[in-house]
């Protein structure tokens, strides 16, 4: 769905990402770890098309994104929804709206029962009609999950989308991640927490990458 073949990616004060081969297959569950600054954030912009790669090839559905128009690079963003570690909202809009964004900026209309299944989903149907400016960090977290899946994307990426919240919120993100993966989802999450990537590969396959001396290499069972 997603392959990187021979990635570099040089910010201009030198290369942060070298020699990165990859592949995302279809209903695969993969964690990238590295230090901060290690380059998880700069990967996950290349596997969306945010960012283009200094050389190499990166590939989206089949389709090298060098040679997509803007049109073609905004429909395939529609099959991939993103967790950004800044979360940002539209602080005088309700959950629901902030929610459907997506929706609305594609021009679709959404089915309100299939919005008010979502929210129920991830635990925030009570508070639908909250301003984001109320929502904690988990509610924040959990409806950034739910602003991301309402396209029905096939893949997820996620960066430290557990960075700002406790352990028991942690796992409540975990678990539902798990669940988008066995409903066929191919999720990525970008994290430093070694200890929600033991919880998680006790519950799911879950492949493990680390970003060192800027490549991606499979990280050992140590983990």
């Amino acid at each position: 769905m997603i392959s990187f073949e021979n990635v570099a990616y040089n910010y201009g004060g030198g290369e942060l990402l070298s020699e990165v081969s990859l592949r995302l297959a279809a209903g695969s569950f993969h964690f990238l770890t590295g230090p901060s600054g290690s380059g998880k954030t700069t990967f996950l912009k290349l596997a969306y098309a945010e960012l283009m790669p200094t050389s190499g090839h990166v590939t989206l559905f089949d389709r090298e994104v060098r040679t997509l128009t803007r049109d073609d690079i905004a429909n395939s963003r529609r099959r991939i929804g993103v967790v950004h570690q800044d979360v940002q909202f539209l602080d005088h809009l309700p959950l629901t709206a902030n929610v459907q964004l997506p929706l609305t900026v594609s021009g679709r209309a959404g089915d309100p029962r299939d919005l008010t299944d979502l929210l129920d989903w991830v635990g925030l149907g009570h508070l639908a009609d909250a301003r984001p400016p109320s929502l904690s960090g988990g509610e924040r977290q959990r409806a950034a999950l739910a602003r991301a899946i309402i396209m029905g994307p096939d893949v997820v990426l996620a960066d430290e989308p557990t960075g700002n919240v406790d352990w028991e919120m942690s796992l409540r993100l975990l678990k539902l991640l798990v669940e988008l993966n066995r409903m066929g989802k191919t999720i990525l999450v970008a994290t430093h927490d070694l200890n929600l990537i033991r919880q998680a590969k006790s519950q799911v396959s879950a492949r493990v990458l680390r970003i060192s001396k800027r490549r991606i290499q499979l990280a050992g069972a140590d983990l």
